[in-house]
């Protein structure tokens, strides 16, 4: 990375299994900077085309070497003890899916503590508290399950989650051609 003052977001909010929002958050900022937010949420691709043009094979590298980057940037901005758990994965992609799994598994864990502690919250609150702890690129998730009135129960509307970030996953295109070069404008709107 080079000589972005914003690391130091990065440094002292480092992500500890409670803050992930706002740790996410952080993590575009600084990744935005860079022009490297694209990492996050386009799948490493895997080989290029036959055929393969030379801007094709640029694009390539620049991805390989952002995703290097931005994995480093990903690691050293966790505690200790969260960082060996993602340490193994090579790919940025599959980091984010991980944690974002982990943080459903997470909110289970403290329903069933609500639940345990008798506080007599009914399932759309647990709904919409889940609903709400999502990060921006879940918006449009949240407003096709609120626009369609759909009533799920808690492990249901997990498992939506992560079907919902698998598909998301699939339709990125296998070679991002272009992609590390948009403007900050068109990289916003692609977030959402």
């Amino acid at each position: 990375m080079s000589k972005n003052p914003l690391t130091l977001i990065m440094e002292t909010n480092k992500f500890n299994g409670t803050n992930y929002n706002d740790w996410l958050q952080n993590l575009r900022i600084v990744l935005d900077f860079e022009n490297q937010c694209y990492v996050l949420d386009k799948p490493l691709p895997t080989a290029l085309p036959e055929g393969f043009s030379h801007e094709e094979r640029i694009t390539l590298e620049k991805w390989i070497e952002d995703n290097r980057k931005v994995h480093s940037i990903i690691l050293t901005s966790m505690t200790n003890k969260i960082q060996k758990q993602y340490d193994r994965l090579d790919d940025v992609p599959s980091i984010m899916l991980s944690m974002k799994e982990s943080h459903g598994v997470k909110m289970l864990y403290l329903v069933e503590k609500i639940e345990d502690l008798k506080a007599g919250l009914d399932n759309d609150t647990y709904i919409d508290v889940i609903l709400q702890s999502l990060p921006p690129s879940y918006d449009p998730f949240i407003i096709n399950y609120n626009m369609n009135g759909l009533e799920k129960s808690i492990h249901e509307l997990i498992n939506m989650l992560v079907q919902y970030e698998a598909t998301t996953h699939k339709s990125a295109p296998a070679v991002l051609v272009g992609e590390a070069l948009t403007s900050k404008a068109k990289g916003k709107e692609a977030e959402h």
